[in-house]
Protein backbone atom coordinates (compact mmCIF):
# COMPACT_ATOMS: atom_id res chain seq x y z
CA UNK A 1 0.00 0.00 0.00
CA UNK A 2 1.31 2.94 -1.00
CA UNK A 3 0.91 6.30 0.70
CA UNK A 4 -0.72 10.11 -0.15
CA UNK A 5 1.82 13.41 -0.21
CA UNK A 6 -0.89 16.94 -0.77
CA UNK A 7 1.31 19.74 -1.49
CA UNK A 8 -1.43 22.67 -1.21
CA UNK A 9 -3.08 25.28 -0.08
CA UNK A 10 -4.52 25.56 3.57
CA UNK A 11 -7.30 28.52 4.40
CA UNK A 12 -9.39 29.48 6.87
CA UNK A 13 -13.54 29.07 5.12
CA UNK A 14 -15.39 32.44 5.47
CA UNK A 15 -18.98 31.76 4.66
CA UNK A 16 -21.96 33.85 4.47
CA UNK A 17 -25.15 32.09 4.03
CA UNK A 18 -27.94 33.74 1.96
CA UNK A 19 -31.36 33.43 0.35
CA UNK A 20 -29.62 34.64 -2.93
CA UNK A 21 -26.66 35.53 -3.83
CA UNK A 22 -26.55 39.58 -4.54
CA UNK A 23 -26.19 41.11 -8.05
CA UNK A 24 -23.18 43.67 -8.47
CA UNK A 25 -23.42 46.29 -6.44
CA UNK A 26 -25.72 45.13 -4.14
CA UNK A 27 -26.20 44.20 -0.47
CA UNK A 28 -28.59 41.27 0.69
CA UNK A 29 -29.39 40.34 4.14
CA UNK A 30 -27.49 36.65 5.27
CA UNK A 31 -28.37 34.27 7.46
CA UNK A 32 -25.65 33.38 9.54
CA UNK A 33 -21.56 33.82 9.24
CA UNK A 34 -19.90 30.15 9.85
CA UNK A 35 -16.44 29.54 10.08
CA UNK A 36 -14.86 25.93 8.34
CA UNK A 37 -11.29 25.01 7.60
CA UNK A 38 -10.43 24.45 3.55
CA UNK A 39 -7.98 25.26 1.07
CA UNK A 40 -8.15 22.70 -1.82
CA UNK A 41 -4.92 20.87 -0.47
CA UNK A 42 -6.04 20.78 3.06
CA UNK A 43 -9.55 19.83 2.00
CA UNK A 44 -7.95 16.62 -0.19
CA UNK A 45 -6.33 15.80 2.69
CA UNK A 46 -8.56 15.39 5.25
CA UNK A 47 -10.89 13.41 2.76
CA UNK A 48 -7.37 10.97 1.86
CA UNK A 49 -7.31 10.66 5.62
CA UNK A 50 -11.03 10.33 7.11
CA UNK A 51 -10.90 7.40 4.55
CA UNK A 52 -7.79 5.61 6.24
CA UNK A 53 -5.02 6.47 3.98
CA UNK A 54 -1.37 7.52 5.52
CA UNK A 55 -1.41 11.40 4.04
CA UNK A 56 1.00 13.82 4.35
CA UNK A 57 0.32 18.05 4.16
CA UNK A 58 2.74 20.01 2.56
CA UNK A 59 1.85 23.87 2.74
CA UNK A 60 1.98 26.67 5.10
CA UNK A 61 0.00 28.37 7.75
CA UNK A 62 0.08 32.60 8.89
CA UNK A 63 1.20 33.00 12.41
CA UNK A 64 -2.06 33.97 13.26
CA UNK A 65 -5.51 32.70 15.21
CA UNK A 66 -6.46 31.07 12.19
CA UNK A 67 -3.48 29.51 11.75
CA UNK A 68 -3.36 27.84 14.61
CA UNK A 69 -6.55 26.73 14.65
CA UNK A 70 -6.41 25.19 11.17
CA UNK A 71 -3.49 23.32 12.37
CA UNK A 72 -5.17 21.97 15.65
CA UNK A 73 -8.06 20.90 13.19
CA UNK A 74 -5.73 19.28 10.90
CA UNK A 75 -3.45 17.51 13.31
CA UNK A 76 -7.14 16.27 14.78
CA UNK A 77 -7.87 14.27 11.46
CA UNK A 78 -4.74 12.00 11.45
CA UNK A 79 -2.42 13.99 8.82
CA UNK A 80 0.80 14.60 8.87
CA UNK A 81 2.10 18.00 9.53
CA UNK A 82 5.24 17.91 9.52
CA UNK A 83 5.94 19.42 6.44
CA UNK A 84 3.44 22.34 7.05
CA UNK A 85 5.77 24.95 7.96
CA UNK A 86 4.83 28.65 9.75
CA UNK A 87 5.12 32.05 7.54
CA UNK A 88 5.38 35.63 8.41
CA UNK A 89 1.84 36.56 6.27
CA UNK A 90 -1.78 36.15 7.65
CA UNK A 91 -3.44 32.22 6.82
CA UNK A 92 -4.98 31.73 3.55
CA UNK A 93 -8.48 32.65 3.66
CA UNK A 94 -11.74 32.32 1.22
CA UNK A 95 -15.01 34.44 1.87
CA UNK A 96 -17.47 32.23 0.47
CA UNK A 97 -21.11 32.85 -0.39
CA UNK A 98 -23.87 30.17 -0.23
CA UNK A 99 -27.54 30.55 -1.70
CA UNK A 100 -29.61 27.84 -2.58
CA UNK A 101 -27.33 25.24 -2.60
CA UNK A 102 -24.25 27.00 -4.74
CA UNK A 103 -21.15 29.41 -4.00
CA UNK A 104 -19.61 32.02 -4.78
CA UNK A 105 -15.33 32.20 -3.59
CA UNK A 106 -12.93 34.83 -3.09
CA UNK A 107 -9.72 33.24 -2.45
CA UNK A 108 -6.79 35.55 -0.76
CA UNK A 109 -3.77 33.02 -0.84
CA UNK A 110 -1.99 34.62 2.15
CA UNK A 111 0.81 31.93 3.45
CA UNK A 112 0.00 29.84 0.37
CA UNK A 113 1.48 31.69 -2.12
CA UNK A 114 4.65 31.32 0.05
CA UNK A 115 5.01 27.57 -0.63
CA UNK A 116 8.06 26.90 -2.16
CA UNK A 117 10.40 23.88 -3.91
CA UNK A 118 12.25 23.81 -0.99
CA UNK A 119 9.19 23.05 0.92
CA UNK A 120 8.48 19.80 -1.33
CA UNK A 121 12.70 18.95 -1.73
CA UNK A 122 12.75 16.62 1.27
CA UNK A 123 9.44 14.76 0.82
CA UNK A 124 9.82 10.89 1.41
CA UNK A 125 7.91 9.88 -2.02
CA UNK A 126 8.41 6.15 -2.97
CA UNK A 127 6.90 4.02 -5.79
CA UNK A 128 3.37 3.39 -5.45
CA UNK A 129 2.67 6.91 -3.53
CA UNK A 130 0.16 9.21 -4.88
CA UNK A 131 1.49 13.12 -4.96
CA UNK A 132 -1.45 15.61 -5.20
CA UNK A 133 -1.60 19.03 -6.01
CA UNK A 134 -3.77 21.79 -7.02
CA UNK A 135 -3.41 25.40 -8.27
CA UNK A 136 -3.52 27.60 -5.37
CA UNK A 137 -0.03 27.23 -4.42
CA UNK A 138 2.74 28.35 -7.22
CA UNK A 139 3.31 26.70 -9.88
CA UNK A 140 6.84 26.22 -10.02
CA UNK A 141 6.15 24.57 -6.43
CA UNK A 142 4.19 21.74 -7.82
CA UNK A 143 6.32 21.37 -11.08
CA UNK A 144 9.76 20.74 -8.28
CA UNK A 145 7.15 18.47 -6.69
CA UNK A 146 5.81 16.12 -9.29
CA UNK A 147 9.55 16.11 -10.64
CA UNK A 148 10.80 14.62 -7.30
CA UNK A 149 7.32 12.38 -7.38
CA UNK A 150 8.11 11.20 -10.91
CA UNK A 151 11.49 10.03 -9.70
CA UNK A 152 11.10 8.35 -7.04
CA UNK A 153 8.06 6.45 -9.24
CA UNK A 154 4.93 7.95 -7.46
CA UNK A 155 2.15 8.84 -9.51
CA UNK A 156 1.19 12.56 -9.93
CA UNK A 157 -2.06 13.81 -9.56
CA UNK A 158 -3.08 17.29 -10.63
CA UNK A 159 -6.38 19.36 -10.20
CA UNK A 160 -5.89 22.48 -12.00
CA UNK A 161 -8.12 24.49 -9.95
CA UNK A 162 -8.55 27.29 -9.52
CA UNK A 163 -7.94 27.13 -13.43
CA UNK A 164 -5.00 29.08 -15.09
CA UNK A 165 -2.65 28.30 -17.92
CA UNK A 166 -0.29 26.21 -17.01
CA UNK A 167 2.87 25.47 -19.36
CA UNK A 168 3.44 21.99 -21.44
CA UNK A 169 6.64 20.90 -19.23
CA UNK A 170 4.26 20.64 -16.32
CA UNK A 171 0.93 18.92 -18.03
CA UNK A 172 3.50 16.37 -19.16
CA UNK A 173 4.27 15.90 -15.35
CA UNK A 174 1.66 14.71 -14.48
CA UNK A 175 0.08 11.21 -14.47
CA UNK A 176 -3.75 11.83 -14.01
CA UNK A 177 -5.74 15.04 -14.52
CA UNK A 178 -8.85 15.52 -12.68
CA UNK A 179 -10.74 19.05 -13.72
CA UNK A 180 -14.51 19.18 -14.31
CA UNK A 181 -15.51 20.11 -17.96
CA UNK A 182 -15.65 24.29 -17.59
CA UNK A 183 -11.84 23.75 -16.32
CA UNK A 184 -11.18 21.32 -19.41
CA UNK A 185 -12.66 24.21 -22.05
CA UNK A 186 -10.38 26.81 -20.42
CA UNK A 187 -6.85 25.34 -20.94
CA UNK A 188 -7.94 23.20 -24.05
CA UNK A 189 -9.12 27.12 -25.49
CA UNK A 190 -12.45 25.47 -26.52
CA UNK A 191 -15.85 25.93 -25.08
CA UNK A 192 -17.48 23.68 -23.62
CA UNK A 193 -20.72 23.62 -21.00
CA UNK A 194 -22.82 21.29 -18.58
CA UNK A 195 -25.30 20.28 -21.88
CA UNK A 196 -22.48 18.65 -23.80
CA UNK A 197 -22.53 15.44 -24.67
CA UNK A 198 -19.59 13.29 -23.67
CA UNK A 199 -18.05 12.83 -26.86
CA UNK A 200 -17.33 16.01 -27.43
CA UNK A 201 -15.96 16.27 -23.78
CA UNK A 202 -13.53 13.38 -24.17
CA UNK A 203 -12.56 14.52 -27.61
CA UNK A 204 -10.80 17.88 -26.18
CA UNK A 205 -9.80 16.00 -23.58
CA UNK A 206 -7.80 13.62 -25.93
CA UNK A 207 -6.48 16.90 -27.51
CA UNK A 208 -5.05 18.09 -24.09
CA UNK A 209 -3.35 14.82 -23.81
CA UNK A 210 0.53 15.65 -23.08
CA UNK A 211 0.94 11.88 -22.94
CA UNK A 212 -0.01 8.89 -24.40
CA UNK A 213 -0.18 7.30 -21.14
CA UNK A 214 -1.74 10.50 -19.38
CA UNK A 215 -5.16 9.57 -18.25
CA UNK A 216 -7.58 12.86 -17.66
CA UNK A 217 -11.11 12.03 -15.51
CA UNK A 218 -13.64 15.00 -15.91
CA UNK A 219 -15.83 15.78 -12.96
CA UNK A 220 -19.89 16.32 -14.81
CA UNK A 221 -21.35 16.72 -10.67
CA UNK A 222 -24.49 14.46 -11.10
CA UNK A 223 -23.88 13.15 -14.36
CA UNK A 224 -20.85 11.38 -13.29
CA UNK A 225 -17.69 11.03 -14.16
CA UNK A 226 -16.04 10.51 -17.28
CA UNK A 227 -12.29 9.33 -18.12
CA UNK A 228 -9.65 8.85 -20.89
CA UNK A 229 -7.19 6.83 -19.64
CA UNK A 230 -4.09 6.42 -21.91
CA UNK A 231 -6.64 5.36 -25.59
CA UNK A 232 -9.29 4.04 -23.24
CA UNK A 233 -12.55 5.95 -22.11
CA UNK A 234 -15.19 4.86 -19.87
CA UNK A 235 -17.78 6.65 -18.20
CA UNK A 236 -19.14 6.33 -14.34
CA UNK A 237 -22.79 6.91 -13.62
CA UNK A 238 -23.46 10.37 -11.41
CA UNK A 239 -25.47 10.20 -8.02
CA UNK A 240 -28.69 12.10 -7.63
CA UNK A 241 -28.67 13.72 -4.07
CA UNK A 242 -30.41 17.03 -2.23
CA UNK A 243 -27.30 19.30 -2.42
CA UNK A 244 -26.96 21.14 0.89
CA UNK A 245 -23.57 22.78 0.23
CA UNK A 246 -21.62 21.89 -3.10
CA UNK A 247 -17.96 24.03 -1.52
CA UNK A 248 -14.98 21.28 -1.17
CA UNK A 249 -17.63 18.43 -3.56
CA UNK A 250 -14.40 18.74 -6.16
CA UNK A 251 -11.67 18.10 -3.26
CA UNK A 252 -13.78 15.36 -1.43
CA UNK A 253 -13.46 13.42 -4.98
CA UNK A 254 -9.77 14.00 -5.38
CA UNK A 255 -8.89 13.08 -2.17
CA UNK A 256 -10.93 9.86 -2.43
CA UNK A 257 -9.48 8.68 -6.01
CA UNK A 258 -5.87 9.42 -4.43
CA UNK A 259 -6.23 7.19 -1.49
CA UNK A 260 -8.12 4.42 -3.47
CA UNK A 261 -5.30 4.49 -5.95
CA UNK A 262 -2.61 4.33 -3.15
CA UNK A 263 -4.47 1.62 -1.84
CA UNK A 264 -3.90 -0.46 -5.65
CA UNK A 265 -7.47 0.02 -6.80
CA UNK A 266 -8.33 0.08 -10.04
CA UNK A 267 -9.29 3.22 -11.82
CA UNK A 268 -12.84 2.63 -12.55
CA UNK A 269 -13.63 1.54 -9.30
CA UNK A 270 -11.27 4.03 -7.71
CA UNK A 271 -13.34 6.66 -9.48
CA UNK A 272 -16.70 5.35 -8.50
CA UNK A 273 -15.47 5.21 -4.88
CA UNK A 274 -14.76 8.86 -5.29
CA UNK A 275 -18.00 9.94 -6.78
CA UNK A 276 -19.81 7.97 -4.02
CA UNK A 277 -17.92 9.73 -1.25
CA UNK A 278 -18.42 13.72 -3.26
CA UNK A 279 -21.96 12.69 -2.69
CA UNK A 280 -22.00 12.18 0.57
CA UNK A 281 -20.30 15.71 1.30
CA UNK A 282 -22.78 18.32 -0.62
CA UNK A 283 -25.23 16.93 1.74
CA UNK A 284 -23.05 18.47 4.80
CA UNK A 285 -21.97 21.98 5.44
CA UNK A 286 -18.72 22.98 4.85
CA UNK A 287 -15.51 22.10 2.99
CA UNK A 288 -13.25 19.94 5.24
CA UNK A 289 -15.73 18.92 8.07
CA UNK A 290 -18.20 17.52 5.14
CA UNK A 291 -15.66 14.69 4.50
CA UNK A 292 -16.81 11.24 4.76
CA UNK A 293 -15.10 7.92 6.67
CA UNK A 294 -14.27 4.70 4.52
CA UNK A 295 -17.63 3.36 6.47
CA UNK A 296 -19.99 5.93 5.17
CA UNK A 297 -18.78 5.40 1.42
CA UNK A 298 -18.72 1.74 2.24
CA UNK A 299 -22.11 2.00 2.93
CA UNK A 300 -23.18 3.91 -0.33
CA UNK A 301 -21.67 2.11 -2.49
CA UNK A 302 -22.94 -1.28 -1.32
CA UNK A 303 -26.60 0.27 -1.36
CA UNK A 304 -26.48 1.27 -4.96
Amino acid sequence: MGRVFIAGSINMDVVATADRHPRVGETVAGRQVLYFPGGKGANQAVASSRLGMKTTLIGRLGKDAFGAELRTFLGAQGIDLGSVRDADTHSGTAIITVAASDNTIVVIPGSNALVSADDVADVPLAKGDVAVSQFEIPLPTIAAFFQRARSAGATTLLNPAPAQKMSGELLALVDILVLNETELGFLAGVELSESDEAAKIIDVARKLQARGDQTICITLGKRGVLALAASEEFAVQGRVVKAVDTTGAGDCFVGALASQLAEGMPLRAALAFANAAASISVQRMGAGPSMPTATEVAAVVSAS
